[in-house]
C-alpha cells in the first residue's frame, strides 16, 4: 500500500468562476466563504487528515489570493506550492504543468472546485493495489443525463469515457479526483491547452494503459453554480458533507465571530453568517449564505441565496435564489427571485425592484 506521506497532492484552482458571477469578480470560486471558510480549506483539511504532506496549486486568475491565504501551507500541516499559469492551460494542461514540482512516484489530482466525502487513503490503496497507471475516483449519482459516464469492467478497468446522453449504461461519473502514475503526468504534452477528459484519458486507453475507477456512493457536489454552492454550503453547516475544517461546528446555522444576531431572528436550513455581518429581528434566513460585514435589517427574508461582502439587504426585502454581489444595497420591500442577481455596489431604491403586485 502507497504511504500517504510520499504522495503529491495537486489541486487545479485556474478557472474564472464565471457561472458564479458576480461574486468571482473579486475573489476566485475556491477562495469564496464556504461554511465560513475559504472553499480550498474545506479540501485542504481532507488532505492533510489523509496523511498528505506536500501539495501543489496550479493557479491561474487572482493567483496572488492563493499565496496570500494559505502561504507555505504551515497553518494546516501541509507543505504548499503554487505554480501558475500564464495562460489558461484546461484540466490537461494544468496538470501537465505542474510536472516538474512533483516529488514521488504517485500524485492525486484534484478539481479545485469539487465538495466530496470521498475516502482518500482507500482511493490510493485501490490504485496501489491495482497497479493501475491512473484510478479515477467514479461517484454513484441518481440521475446521470447531466454528466459525462464512466463504464467500468467487472475488474474495475475503465472501458470508455461517454459524453452526456439520455440513455446513460451506467450511473457512474468522473468525480473530479484522480491518482496518476508520476511518469502518465511527464507524458502528457506541455505548452498548450488540453481537457484531462476529452482527451489525456481516452488517449491512455488507446494506448493500452491500465485506467481504473474507484466507485463509491460518496458524499459529492460541483460547486460550480449558485444553487450547488449554496447547497453545499449548507451541507457543510448541517454535517452532511464532511470537513475536518469545521472541527464539530455544525447544526441548523453557524454564526462567525464578531457577527450580531437580534433576538427575533430565523436561522434555519443550514445559514451561515460571516465574520461581522448583522442580523436584524424579525429577519429570515433559510439556507443562505452572508459574507463578512453584510447587514440584514428588520423583517427582510433570504432564502437559498447568496449575499457578498459588505452587501445590505433592507427591511422586509425578500431574496430567493438569487446572489448578491460584494457592497450591493437592496432597498426595502425590493423582490428578487428566481435567480437575480446583483453586480456589485448596484443598488436598489425602495420597492424599486418587485415580481409581484403586493404592497
Amino acid at each position: 500500500m502507497v504511504n500517504p506521506a510520499e504522495v503529491d497532492a495537486v489541486v487545479l484552482v485556474g478557472g474564472m468562476g464565471t457561472r458564479l458571477r458576480p461574486l468571482t469578480l473579486s475573489a476566485p470560486k475556491p477562495m469564496l466563504p464556504t461554511a465560513g471558510l475559504a472553499f480550498l480549506t474545506h479540501l485542504l483539511s481532507r488532505i492533510a487528515e489523509a496523511g498528505i504532506e506536500h501539495v501543489v496549486l496550479g493557479t491561474s486568475y487572482k493567483a496572488e489570493v492563493f499565496e496570500s491565504e494559505f502561504g507555505d501551507g504551515s497553518k494546516l500541516g501541509l507543505q504548499i506550492e503554487y505554480v501558475v499559469e500564464n495562460e489558461p492551460l484546461g484540466t490537461g494542461g494544468g496538470i501537465a504543468n505542474v510536472a516538474s514540482r512533483l516529488r514521488y512516484d504517485t500524485a492525486i489530482v484534484f478539481n479545485g472546485d469539487v465538495l466530496s466525502g470521498c475516502d482518500l487513503r482507500a482511493l490510493l490503496d485501490s490504485h496501489s493495489s491495482r497497479e493501475a497507471d491512473v484510478t479515477l475516483h467514479l461517484v454513484r449519482v441518481g440521475d446521470p443525463r447531466a454528466f459525462g459516464c464512466v463504464p467500468t469492467d467487472s475488474d474495475g478497468v475503465v472501458t470508455a469515457f461517454l459524453e452526456k446522453t439520455q440513455d446513460p449504461p451506467t450511473d457512474q461519473i468522473n468525480a473530479g479526483c484522480y491518482v496518476f502514475k508520476r511518469s502518465v503526468i511527464e507524458a502528457i504534452p506541455t505548452g498548450r491547452a488540453l481537457s484531462v477528459e476529452r482527451e489525456v484519458f481516452p488517449g491512455l486507453l488507446a494506448d493500452g494503459k491500465r485506467v481504473c475507477g474507484y466507485v463509491d456512493s460518496s458524499y459529492w457536489r460541483d460547486m460550480g453554480t449558485p444553487e450547488d454552492f449554496v447547497r453545499g454550503s449548507a451541507d457543510l453547516v448541517r454535517g452532511i458533507a464532511p470537513s475536518p475544517a469545521l472541527k464539530g461546528q455544525r447544526g441548523e446555522s453557524l454564526v462567525h465571530d464578531g457577527a450580531s444576531v437580534a433576538p427575533g431572528a430565523l436561522l434555519i436550513g443550514g445559514t451561515v453568517v460571516g465574520r461581522g455581518a448583522e442580523i436584524s429581528g424579525g429577519a429570515r434566513l433559510d439556507g443562505a449564505v452572508i459574507f463578512d460585514g453584510v447587514r440584514v435589517e428588520a423583517g427582510a427574508v433570504i432564502e437559498r441565496s447568496i449575499i457578498g461582502f459588505g452587501a445590505r439587504v433592507g427591511p422586509r426585502a425578500l431574496i430567493r435564489d438569487g446572489v448578491i454581489g460584494d457592497g450591493a444595497d437592496i432597498g426595502a420591500r425590493c423582490e428578487l427571485l428566481r435567480g437575480a442577481r446583483v453586480w456589485p455596489g448596484v443598488q436598489l431604491p425602495d420597492g424599486g425592484l418587485r415580481f409581484s403586485t403586493d404592497v
